[in-house]
C-alpha cells in the first residue's frame, strides 16, 4: 500500500524536478518492496492471494506514474512501454475480474480481502521485465542528479526495457490462463 500512495507523490516531485528527493523516495519504495517479498517468502502464513495481486498492481501504478512523470520532464520517452503495459494488465485485470462475472460474485466480494477468487501467478518474464523497468525508472532518476542524461547506456537500457515489456506481454497471452489461478468456484 505504501508503493501505491507514494506513486502519486513521486510523480509530482519528478514533475517539479525534485530529482534528489524523488530518488530517495523511490529508493524508500523499492526497500518497502524488498522487505514485503521477503517478509511473503520466509513466513508462509504472511502470504494472501490479495497480496499476490496488490503487490503487481503497486509495481505498475508506481512504474506508469514514474513513466509519465519522466516523460513529462523530459528525461526519458516510454510510449511504447506504456501501451503495451497497459495492454498487459489489463489483460490481467480482465482476467483476475472473470469469477466476478461467471461466478456471479458481487463486487462487495470481488474487493472483499476474506472472499477472494482468484491468485495471480507472475510469468518469469513479467518479473524479469518488472526489475528491469524499476532499474530503468532508478537510473533515469539517478541521471539528473549525477548528470548522465545523454549516455548510451541508459539509452540501450530503454530498449532493453522496451524489448522485455513486449516479451512480458506475450508471455501473459501465451501462458493465459495459466498465469491466473480461480480459487472460488462457487458463492457462499
Amino acid at each position: 500500500m505504501s508503493r501505491i500512495l507514494l506513486a502519486p507523490f513521486l510523480g509530482h516531485l519528478i514533475v517539479q524536478q525534485h530529482f534528489h528527493l524523488s530518488l530517495a523516495l523511490f529508493t524508500l519504495a523499492g526497500a518497502t518492496d524488498l522487505l514485503d517479498g521477503y517478509i511473503a517468502r520466509t513466513w508462509p502464513t504472511q502470504k494472501s492471494a490479495l497480496g499476490s495481486a496488490l503487490d503487481p498492481l503497486a509495481d505498475k501504478i508506481l512504474i506508469s506514474i514514474l513513466y509519465v512523470s519522466l516523460t513529462y520532464a523530459d528525461i526519458f520517452y516510454t510510449q511504447n512501454e506504456l501501451s503495451v503495459n497497459t495492454l498487459c494488465h489489463s489483460c490481467v485485470f480482465w482476467m483476475y475480474s472473470k469469477p466476478v462475472f461467471f461466478l456471479q460474485v458481487t463486487l462487495s466480494k470481488f474487493f472483499n480481502p476474506c472472499y477472494t477468487t482468484a491468485q495471480l501467478k507472475p510469468t518469469l518474464f513479467s518479473k524479469v521485465n518488472t526489475a528491469i523497468q524499476l532499474c530503468l525508472v532508478a537510473a533515469s532518476l539517478a541521471a539528473p542528479v549525477f548528470q548522465y542524461t545523454d549516455s548510451i547506456l541508459l539509452q540501450c537500457l530503454w530498449y532493453v526495457t522496451a524489448v522485455t515489456t513486449a516479451a512480458s506481454g506475450y508471455s501473459y497471452w501465451h501462458y493465459g490462463r495459466k498465469t491466473v489461478q480461480v480459487l472460488n468456484t462457487r458463492t457462499p
